[in-house]
């Protein structure tokens, strides 16, 4: 009955703009992984902060739960209304609200997603260098903390968002930060909002960092007998301070997927795909150096990419690896998981996710943004054979325990949600009872994509 209260007040309010059809529902309930459908009661489509802020007013009044919505691109389950509710969705919400080129800075909406942001940058001679390979929204790319191919340069969403505008579970709206490159007053609220879920409130307006394009770019792609071979040559190359702005590896079975998938002829065997940016001079002497790592440890096969289209195909490839792998395997479900681990530990990281996985009844490619030590695993799985099903759940626990040993996270970007949550306790002990305070002190009722991030929420 709280809901249905809530929801009369909403279509009040929001008119044709709350939808209660059942392909919107399915669509903000659906998951790209092995969560199944969990459709929310309603969605909104808010076109302004102040909506937002009445929406979450009127949910506050009747307890209702209030979850975010973006693209739909994560991975753990965090924009699925587990406990029913409302999917507020940003789709309206995709402007850019001021560009500010001199100080290298932008102020966006939410639902603005990081393929048309730089689409309008181009003119300007400034890109955001966030890329998570999809084309998530920006608003979604902070609640995640996302990262992606190009963390080892330009860093994740907590580098590059500089403020932000919430609003709390309450309706407030605040905002956090300023446009200025470092501060000193008061708690950093930005950060905290940033990788927190739309658990403490929702992102409505972000400032956000920007980089001038680089004067040259160039990719290439090469090839390994062995993978242990390739994280050596990364371990290497990171050690050496060497500016890569990608380093990625994919191994055999990725490689085998992309052929299939996207005509590529990649000798089936680990490779890693790499680009440098700077200037001429500079970009010559990475990719040179770069070459002499690879030679030590027994790389062959480089194919350089210094056109733009060339380099667009590279990482089209790349990015579309997800779709690649699944349609080696029709019918499959997945389990998409992903850790990240210490640089030096992280050729024992894979080597031992790679004998795990060849010693399992399932197949599992690996690859990743291994410049900073994070990789990920996509396990398929029939998910007519719960034993197959079992087999998935029980490689992705062990990779995470084996990461937490070595000193590193559960996820190094695919973020919480409810994949995730068994493992907070083990990686943040006393810390993760803190954000539950945190998050009772922020919302009282839980009514912020409960069940994600905190303990019993």
């Amino acid at each position: 009955m709280a809901i249905q209260s809530a929801l009369e007040e909403l279509s009040n309010l929001l008119g044709q703009r709350l939808s209660r059809s059942k392909s919107d529902l399915d669509q903000h309930g659906a998951s790209e992984t092995h969560f199944p459908l969990t459709p929310p009661d309603a969605v909104a489509y808010p076109e302004t902060a102040e909506e937002v802020s009445e929406i979450v007013k009127i949910c506050a009044r009747h307890g209702c739960p209030v979850v975010g919505w973006g693209a739909g691109t994560s991975l753990e389950g965090q924009a699925q209304a587990f406990s029913g509710g409302i999917s507020v969705d940003f789709r309206n919400m995709n402007k850019i609200l001021r560009l500010s080129p001199e100080d290298m800075d932008v102020a966006v909406q939410p639902g603005i997603t990081r393929e048309e942001l730089n689409t309008e940058l181009r003119a300007t001679g400034l890109f955001f260098p966030v890329d998570p390979g999809a084309n998530a929204s920006i608003g979604g790319m902070a609640s995640t903390r996302a990262s992606g191919t190009t963390a080892v340069r330009y860093g994740t969403m907590r580098d590059n968002v500089l403020g932000l505008q919430v609003v709390l579970a309450d309706g407030r709206i605040i905002r956090t930060g300023t446009r200025a490159r470092k501060s000193s007053a008061g708690y950093d609220l930005t950060a905290m909002f940033v990788g927190a879920e739309g658990t403490l409130g929702l992102i409505t307006e972000l400032t956000l960092r920007l980089r001038g394009q680089p004067e040259a770019v160039t990719a290439a792609v090469c090839a390994f007998e062995r993978i242990e071979d390739a994280v050596s040559a990364v371990i290497d190359t990171i050690q050496m301070g060497i500016p890569m702005a990608r380093i990625e590896f994919v191994d055999a079975a990725t490689a085998s997927a992309f052929n299939a998938y996207s005509g590529s002829e990649m000798p089936e065997c680990p490779h890693l795909m790499v680009e440098f940016h700077g200037s001429e001079q500079g970009v010559a002497e990475q990719a040179e150096t770069f070459g002499e790592i690879v030679a030590d440890h027994g790389g062959k096969g480089f194919e350089w990419a210094t056109k733009p289209e060339d380099r667009t195909a590279l990482w089209t490839m790349r990015h579309h690896a997800h779709w690649a792998v699944m349609a080696s395997k029709p019918g499959a479900r997945s389990i998409v998981t992903d850790i990240c681990v210490p640089i030096s530990r992280l050729a024992e990281a894979v080597n031992e996710t790679r004998a795990d996985i060849e010693a399992s009844p399932i197949t599992g490619p690996i690859l990743g943004h291994v410049g900073d030590g994070n990789f990920h695993s996509i396990l398929l799985f029939d998910p007519t054979k719960p034993e197959e099903e079992h087999a998935a759940e029980d490689l992705a626990h062990r990779m995470v325990e084996r990461a937490l040993a070595l000193g590193g996270t559960a996820t190094g970007e695919h973020g919480i949600g409810v994949g995730k949550l068994k493992y907070m306790e083990a990686e943040h002990g006393d810390a993760w009872d803190v954000m539950g305070q945190v998050k009772r002190a922020l919302d009282p009722q839980n009514i912020m994509n409960p069940g994600k991030m905190v303990r019993g929420n």
